[in-house]
């Protein structure tokens, strides 16, 4: 590794695709998987900087780990799932409409104005508007604009 680890890295672009192969086998001592040349040349050039600056720190690994083991650990239903957005129990929401502000707590099945129970933020919408709204949208939650949350 005599070259400097930016030129290693700009030689993998031009390289044919035997000479990435015969880095793999340099760099890894296996044989190089049969993935496309994208492949080839994104792992030999971590591999490079790996072995110039050093890899992941132990409690890193330890981490990953973890959580590899986690992820194992659940049914494909929960895999897919997607995480909650939903704000922390005890949050409250202020919101002015009309000049009056309104108040809701985040609680952990429901939310709670004027120390009624709602179901969905929606319904609380509904109560403080007298019209359909969105309730994410309403608190602010999920800008519908830029359509991101």
């Amino acid at each position: 590794m005599n070259e400097t680890v930016l030129a290693q890295l700009a030689a993998l672009k031009g390289a044919p695709a035997s000479a990435l192969k015969a880095r793999w086998r340099e760099l890894f001592e296996t044989e190089p998987p049969a993935y496309n040349r994208r492949f080839l040349e994104s792992r030999l050039a971590y591999r490079i900087q790996e072995l110039a600056y050093g890899g992941l720190s132990q409690e890193t690994l330890e981490r990953l780990t973890a959580m590899s083991k986690q992820y194992a650990n659940l049914g494909p239903i929960e895999r897919k799932a997607k995480p909650s957005l939903r704000p922390i129990n005890g949050t409250k929401l202020i919101r002015e409409w009309k000049g009056v502000e309104h108040c809701v707590t985040v609680r952990a099945s429901d939310f709670e104005y004027l120390g009624r129970p709602y179901k969905s933020l929606s319904s609380v919408a509904r109560e403080i508007t007298g019209t359909r709204w969105n309730g994410w949208v309403f608190f602010g939650l999920k800008n519908t604009a830029l359509g991101r949350k």
